[in-house]
């Protein structure tokens, strides 16, 4: 199913995801088993604030559909429904949240070999609608995102991007939020084995003129274990080691300090998740 530029929302992916990703400052905890007959059960809890909060979720897969239910702490029901397959190359997914109902939205997606499209309407009195497109080839992609209010008859949001694929390297231009935001982001792969990475993001926004520039990077330090960190020009520090304690079982330490503010606390984050 994945061939093609991908999803709109895939253009700058890599950049942000190392930038941001396995990023925590709480608590978490979570346990993870899955049965040959394809049912995973998932047990999730954390500790934000000094207030614990916790999740259950069961996932089941079977032939080209996925059934994921996760009931949290307050009783609110989470469903998903994937259908693979649908038709060719098209992906179908039904969400919803209980008790409220009118949080449903029905998506498709259709991947082709030079372009992706993407429609997802909100199952609700007020629906709004949201549609993407991505067409590229050899490595370069281009897309462009919009969303409808149907009962205002505005458009919600407009997005535009284009990125730009090589095998040491990945780089991606955003312009965001009706136009108001533009995000720049590179990434550069050092040596064959992809082991280390450099990443730079530069987020611009026009309303109130205000900049962002954000540099890290990443080092496998050996097979297992990873360290991340990273550097705005706001002063905050982020730094993260994740450590594989077995296959797909994770231990992961991260914090963040302001340097240009020593005197406040650091924040400390630590997960733990464990699968079979």
């Amino acid at each position: 199913m994945s061939k093609g530029p991908g999803l709109f929302s895939d253009i700058g992916k890599k950049a942000s995801d190392l930038l941001t990703k396995d990023y925590n400052y709480d608590q978490k905890f979570s346990v993870s088993s899955t049965s040959e007959a394809g049912l995973g059960l998932t047990s999730t809890t954390v500790k934000k604030g000094g207030l614990y909060t916790g999740e259950v979720g069961l996932l089941y897969k079977y032939r080209n559909t996925n059934v994921d239910l996760k009931v949290d702490a307050a009783s609110n029901v989470f469903t998903t429904l994937t259908f693979n397959e649908v038709l060719p190359s098209t992906k179908a997914i039904a969400s919803f949240r209980a008790p409220d109902f009118n949080s449903g939205k029905a998506e498709v997606q259709y991947f082709h070999e030079h372009a992706s499209f993407t429609t997802a309407v909100a199952l609700s009195k007020s629906p709004t609608i949201d549609a993407s497109a991505t067409i590229g080839a050899q490595g370069i992609a281009f897309g462009v995102e919009a969303g409808f209010d149907a009962s205002s008859k505005n458009l919600t949001k407009y997005t535009v991007g284009i990125s730009m694929a090589k095998p040491d390297s990945s780089s991606a231009i955003i312009l965001a939020d009706k136009g108001d935001v533009l995000k720049i982001s590179y990434l550069h792969y050092l040596g064959e084995k992809q082991r280390s990475a450099l990443v730079g993001e530069i987020t611009r926004r026009f309303s109130t003129n205000e900049n962002t520039f954000t540099a890290g990077g990443s080092h496998a330090i050996d097979p297992q274990t990873i360290f991340k960190a990273k550097l705005n020009n706001h002063g905050k520090l982020g730094a993260l080691l994740q450590h594989e304690l077995k296959p797909k079982s994770l231990l992961t330490l991260s914090g963040e300090f302001d340097t240009k503010a020593l005197e406040k606390y650091p924040k400390f984050g630590l997960s733990l998740a464990i699968k079979p």
